[in-house]
């Protein structure tokens, strides 16, 4: 069969139903000579004779029984599975990945997803800790989360937390045999606990103000590390200082198991951002979870 258009197919179905080019045009919406002219398209692409046409009714010739009998039920289960289709616009599902660092995903992502991925069985997460300033779209990820000054330029974001403080801590313990430091300068000869960033293998310096003031220290010490978690168990195990998120370590600072520094250093940066690639609309499942995700 040459190529044609399946809709000519469901218009031919609907003239055979309704007997009549007259009703069958009335209920498609559409002018009596259109549809004439699209089945007799049909006929000639097939180069058979569909309907035998009179002046008071229509039927199907030999051919056309034979094209209803095999492509009529086919044809119906199409139109069902196209109908099931719409049915998944309020039944999202599919899998979502996401990637973050460790630290999201454990105080913003699963607490805010974990009560919507009850409501939502046919939604799957996949999530990935990353601090790599990873290429989303070539990473194969639907959704990821950075600082807000992170993202690129050429992305949507939405905002998921306020901006976020940065504090320096240090353990009781560590103080009881090392002075508390008072000025950047004097964090180069503390022990500090380090961060490996994945995206270029280098250490952070940390980023401190004070007054509009912006000063970078290179610290040392005995750990690095590349998760900030596992930076938190050291710090509070009281192996050095560490430059930590505020929402991190101030259940601690409120126990007294970590005692705030230089708290005039403090720099506060842009809030955590998800980000995608497009405005046009996704997946009903990326959907649900930006929705989820976003700061309210």
């Amino acid at each position: 069969m040459p190529k044609g258009n399946l809709d000519d197919l469901s218009l031919f179905m609907v003239v055979v139903r309704e007997k009549s080019f007259t009703r069958a045009a009335a209920k498609l919406g559409i002018s009596q000579s259109t549809l004439s002219h699209i089945i007799r398209g049909l006929e000639s692409r097939l180069d058979l004779r569909l309907l035998n046409r009179t002046t008071r009714s229509i039927s199907p010739t030999e051919a056309g029984e034979h094209l209803i009998n095999r492509l009529g039920p086919r044809l119906e289960e199409m139109e069902a599975e196209l109908a099931a289709l719409e049915d998944l616009k309020d039944k999202p599902s599919g899998l979502v990945r996401i990637t973050a660092i460790d630290h999201v995903v454990e105080t913003l992502i699963w607490p805010k997803l974990e009560p919507v991925l009850r409501h939502h069985p046919d939604i799957r997460v996949e999530i990935t800790s990353d601090y790599r300033l990873s290429d989303i779209v070539a990473d194969g990820y639907e959704i990821g989360v950075r600082r807000g000054d992170q993202v690129a330029r050429d992305m949507i974001a939405v905002r998921m937390a306020p901006d976020q403080r940065m504090i320096i801590v240090g353990a009781p313990a560590y103080f009881q045999h090392h002075p508390v430091p008072t000025s950047p300068e004097e964090l180069i000869s503390h022990r500090c606990i380090n961060l490996r960033l994945s995206t270029h293998g280098g250490l952070y310096a940390w980023e401190l103000e004070r007054d509009g003031n912006a000063v970078q220290v290179r610290v040392d010490g005995q750990l690095t590390f590349n998760r900030v978690q596992q930076i938190l168990n050291a710090v509070l195990t009281g192996y050095g200082l560490a430059y930590m998120p505020d929402d991190m370590v101030m259940p601690h600072i409120r126990t007294g198991s970590l005692i705030p520094v230089m708290e005039e250093w403090s720099a506060t940066f842009p809030g955590y951002h998800l980000y995608y690639p497009s405005r046009k609309k996704g997946s009903g499942a990326v959907s649900v979870v930006i929705d989820a995700l976003k700061y309210r």
